[in-house]
């Protein structure tokens, strides 16, 4: 089973999870989300693993999001993954995606639960 973190050098939590995955042996492939950000296929099939909305996984404290009226409730579904897609800064870290299920490294533990 291959494992993949969209990982932020950064970040504390993302740091902390990468560094708990080695810790369990696993080597996973790591995407610097920043650099190189998931397309919109890619963020849908995480977002459909993970059981949430787009929403659940954007980081509303940044200015983009305010920026881009992302909280207008007539965005559609596609809309948001986009605002992503073009804005990656958004995204919520660390993801881990294993297999067939991803889970957000926040707490960094909650991520064990899918390896």
């Amino acid at each position: 089973m291959g494992v993949t973190i969209y990982h932020n050098p950064r970040c504390s939590k993302s740091r902390q999870t990468l560094e708990l995955l080695n810790e369990k042996k696993v080597e996973p492939d790591i995407v610097e989300y920043l650099k190189t950000p998931p397309d919109a296929q890619a963020l849908s099939r995480i977002l459909d693993l993970l059981g949430k909305e787009p929403r659940d996984l954007m980081r509303k404290g940044e200015s983009a999001y305010k920026e881009n009226g992302l909280d207008n409730p007539a965005l559609s579904r596609e809309d948001l993954i986009q605002a992503m897609v073009d804005n990656p800064i958004l995204i919520e870290r660390p993801i881990v995606v294993a297999g067939n299920a991803a889970a957000i490294g926040r707490p960094p533990e909650s991520v064990l639960e899918i390896l």
